[in-house]
């Protein structure tokens, strides 16, 4: 099912340059200064975020789920960092039930100007009880994890994995086990990226849809693997 764009859920061109001129300007005094083009590019992100939730609830279930559940603040973490940049460079979302808190899988989506915009979901940075209960599905039941990674649209969509792989077998695994490139994962994340042409199209919303619906069964997989099985302890 399509959702339809309406003008105020469109991306425009006044966004990008709001961020792309941020990255260029990034202090406090910069920021306020603008502070009028920052809140007329949020607005206009969070627009797109409330067609992302319509067109994403006609196949998953978002209960009690609003924009600003989903949409990450722009102000960066700085007390730990040596980049002492305020900001970030471009807007996020992460949709599923609950938004960005929910502590499950979802659907990661970055806007950054310069082609860096992009659609995601998979593991990143799992615990290690999860991590050992990903390798252990790997080892004794791999195909349907590999039905869904490998089908020709899925890959198509998603040709970009993301994430950190071991040097050498994990403990446990032999190295000439048939699958080692996955079990040697630490972290499992597919991408799409879209091009500043991409995001301005008037069907963009519809297009982030798509590959939501492409994705959720990785993010089923993963969400059934880590949360709703049984919980047994696990060692590494």
């Amino acid at each position: 099912m399509k959702t339809k764009n309406t003008p105020n859920s469109q991306l425009t061109v006044q966004t990008l340059d709001f961020l792309r001129d941020l990255a260029q300007n990034n202090n406090r005094e910069w920021f306020q200064a603008n502070r009028p083009r920052y809140d007329a590019a949020k607005a206009e992100f969070e627009h797109f975020v409330g067609r992302l939730l319509q067109g994403i609830e006609t196949f998953e279930s978002l209960p009690n789920t609003s924009v600003k559940d989903c949409i990450f603040r722009i102000n960066r973490d700085i007390r730990f960092s040596k980049d002492k940049a305020p900001y970030k460079k471009h807007f996020a979302a992460a949709v599923g039930p609950g938004g960005r808190h929910s502590g499950r899988i979802d659907y990661y989506l970055h806007l950054q100007p310069d082609g860096e915009s992009f659609l995601g979901a998979g593991m990143w940075q799992p615990t290690p009880a999860h991590l050992a209960k990903f390798r252990q599905e790997v080892d004794y039941n791999v195909d349907e994890l590999k039905d869904i990674i490998e089908a020709p649209e899925f890959r198509t969509y998603f040709p970009e994995i993301s994430g950190e792989s071991m040097k050498t077998a994990p403990k446990g695994y032999s190295a000439d086990h048939p699958e080692i490139d996955l079990l040697r994962r630490k972290e499992l994340f597919f991408m799409h990226r879209y091009s500043d042409k991409d995001v301005l199209k008037p069907g963009f919303a519809d297009e982030v849809v798509k590959g939501c619906r492409l994705i959720k069964p990785y993010c089923d997989y993963l969400n059934y693997l880590f949360y709703d099985e049984k919980d047994e302890t696990i060692s590494l």
